[in-house]
Parts: structure tokens; C-alpha cells; sequence
């Protein structure tokens, strides 16, 4: 089953040629395979196909890209324009990399699968997609069924940081990336079409402009760039001029090395008219280690933050012990619709999160280096 998947994932190339019926009659298998070529329902096909041939079953599942277009109790205005699969899975199959498995109640356990996508690995499934209702197409009919929400820990970034800090507040140090689900697929597709290694380069330089300024890359590297079932790792070093602000004898330093998570999204004048919709379930972690400079020590800590909704959650706390500064937090997406009445939830949230990425820590002279002066 694998293997057929990264055949027709990999080795067929997605082409739609959407004129008269081709817009909605799949080409048989036999012409797909021969030219290497399809758009969705074409590589479902032929997918199919060649699972039937090692006795598996499978069925069209037909999907809208954009969730919530399809619910229950609305007509389908929007029709269904994407085609993923429905494997039956052999009582045999208990591998836990098949996370994406939606229960039916006479067709027992089916390994819901987009053969067009490319990135995400067999057992897996895009955020996109998840907890969207579909067409489930079987020889007794269509059935609208609810495809399932993959934990949160099966996609996200977990960044590990360990950086050295000057008395001049300059920065230098290692930071480890280690993504999976959506967090690599993404990657992974950038990275396609990069192939020089100064262009990749680029894209790390790009990650970073977001939260440093006066830096430069002085080492990266990258595991796992063509195999969709193991994590895909960014390992990089950094030097950054000035990332501390002196202010007289102190030093104001940013605990919150990189990353993102805070949103302006709620934050307009015109109120908001629609749920907020997130790309899928997520869990990212930070933990930054910071070495401080020579004859200081910590005057002041940023308070830790703690916000858990039903939607989200945000965990962060600064720490410090001997002369280390240690950043930890988490940021969770649990649900992936927000609906209108939670939105003041929803501002309150990002607003602790932007609050807490600008938070700085304070370092003063210690006592043993103000006594020596």
C-alpha cells in the first residue's frame, strides 16, 4: 500500500485538463499510468486500480478544499471539487503511522488518503481537509460522511535553540528544527523547487527576518528533505548584532528568540462577520536556551503566561538558573473553527500571545563584578 502511494504520489504528475467532460469523468487507469499524467479523480483512479489488484477495496471520497462549503444541513452550492480515496484496510493493518482512519459501521476501518498530495505521507492527512464533510462514493450510493481530526502532535514545529550572549548584547548560537505533518509538507514543497543550496538559504533567512534583525547564517543544513514519512529537520547557526538592548548598565533581552504565533487578525475597526477558520490541528513547542554574558545576572523575569481555551492554548514561561536564561512555551490549535460568539475569546488570546513575544528580561551587573569595579 505504500508503495503504490508513493508511485502515484510521486510518479504521476497532477495535470488538469478540465475541457467538456474531462472536467468531471476520470480516464481510465490504463491511460493514466501510460502517460504518468492526471488531475485528482485521475490519480484516485488509478490508485484504486492498482490497490484492487493486491485485493484491497477502496472508494471515491469527493471533498470540497475549503471547509465548511459542505455541511449536512446545506444544499451542495458549492460542489465537491476534489477527489481523494477511501482504502479498506486489511484487519492485518495495525501500523500506527496510519493515523487518518475514519470508522464505518458496515465498511469498518477506511485510511482516508489524497493521492494528489504530494508531501504529506501515506496515513496522514492535510489540515485542509480534516473534519470536513465528504461524499463517500460505494456501490449502494453516496453517504455525507464527517472525515476525521488527526491529534494535534502529528503536526507542528518543535525548536530547540542553545545561543551565547555578549556583554555588547550580541548573539550567537545553534537552533534545531524538527517539523512534521503540514509543518513539513510545507517545507518540503518550498524546497522542491530550490535547488540551489544558496536559495535554500534564502528561505531559512526568510523564517528568521520575521523576529531578528542584524543577523547572518553562518552554517544550515537539512535532513529528510525527500522522505515524507520521517520528520523534516532545519539545522542552522546564527550571529546576531545588537539582538540585547543596552540601557545605561542594563541589558534587555528578548527571551522569545524566533518564531511567530501572535495575529493582528481581530484587530480592524469593522467587526468581525465570520467564524475564524484555523488550516488545521497544530502543536508547536519552543525551548531556548540563552548563555548570558560574563559578570551578569538576572534583575527581572517576564511572568509566565497562561491561556487555554476550547479553540487554543498558549504556554510560556521564562526561567533562570546559574547563568542561563531558559524560554519554554507551547502554542496549540484544538479546534479548527472559532464561531462568532468566541471571538472576544479568540482577540483576548492573541493578544496574551503578542504580549508575551515582546516581553523582555532584564540583566544587571552581579554583585561580585559591580564589588570588583
Amino acid at each position: 500500500m505504500n508503495a503504490l502511494a508513493a508511485f502515484v504520489q510521486k510518479d504521476i504528475r497532477y495535470v488538469a485538463i478540465q475541457l467538456g467532460i474531462g472536467g468531471w469523468q476520470p480516464h481510465r487507469a490504463s491511460e493514466v499510468f501510460a502517460h504518468k499524467y492526471g488531475d485528482c479523480k485521475d490519480k484516485a483512479t488509478l490508485l484504486s486500480t492498482m490497490l484492487q489488484q493486491v485485493g484491497i477495496n477502496s472508494y471515491y471520497l469527493n471533498i470540497n478544499t475549503e471547509r465548511g462549503m459542505i455541511t449536512p444541513g446545506t444544499p451542495a452550492t458549492r460542489w465537491f471539487d476534489h477527489v481523494i480515496l477511501a482504502i479498506k484496510l486489511p484487519d492485518r493493518a495495525d501500523d500506527p503511522s496510519l493515523s487518518m482512519v475514519y470508522t464505518h459501521p458496515t465498511l469498518g476501518k477506511l485510511l482516508i488518503f489524497d493521492p494528489t498530495d504530494e508531501f504529506t505521507p501515506f496515513g496522514q492527512l492535510s489540515g485542509e481537509l480534516q473534519a470536513s464533510y465528504a461524499l463517500l462514493v460505494t456501490l449502494d450510493g453516496g453517504e455525507l460522511v464527517k472525515v476525521p481530526q488527526l491529534p494535534t502532535n502529528l503536526n507542528g514545529v518543535t525548536r530547540k535553540a542553545s545561543v551565547i550572549l555578549d556583554a555588547q548584547g550580541n548573539l550567537s548560537g545553534s537552533f534545531n528544527e524538527r517539523r512534521v505533518g503540514d509543518a513539513a509538507a510545507e517545507q518540503r514543497a518550498r524546497m522542491k523547487f530550490v535547488a540551489a543550496d544558496k536559495d535554500r538559504l534564502k528561505v531559512i533567512e526568510g523564517l528568521l527576518s520575521q523576529s531578528l534583525a542584524n543577523f547572518a547564517v553562518t552554517k544550515a543544513s537539512m535532513t529528510s528533505l525527500q522522505d515524507r514519512h520521517q520528520p523534516f529537520q532545519l539545522d542552522y547557526s546564527i550571529v546576531a548584532q545588537r539582538y540585547a538592548k543596552p540601557t545605561g548598565e542594563l541589558l534587555l533581552v528578548r527571551p522569545r528568540l524566533i518564531g511567530m504565533k501572535g495575529s493582528g487578525l481581530l484587530e480592524t475597526k469593522e467587526a468581525r462577520q465570520l467564524p475564524v477558520i484555523f488550516d488545521g490541528p497544530r502543536k508547536d513547542t519552543d525551548t531556548f536556551e540563552i548563555t548570558m554574558p560574563a559578570g551578569y545576572e538576572v534583575d527581572d523575569l517576564p511572568p509566565p503566561v497562561d491561556v487555554d481555551y476550547s479553540f487554543a492554548s498558549y504556554h510560556s514561561k521564562t526561567e533562570a538558573s546559574g547563568n542561563k536564561l531558559t524560554y519554554t512555551r507551547t502554542f496549540e490549535i484544538k479546534e479548527l473553527s472559532v464561531p462568532m460568539e468566541k471571538m472576544e475569546e479568540l482577540k483576548k488570546f492573541y493578544r496574551a500571545i503578542a504580549g508575551d513575544e515582546r516581553s523582555t528580561a532584564v540583566l544587571k551587573p552581579s554583585t561580585a563584578a559591580a564589588s570588583a569595579k
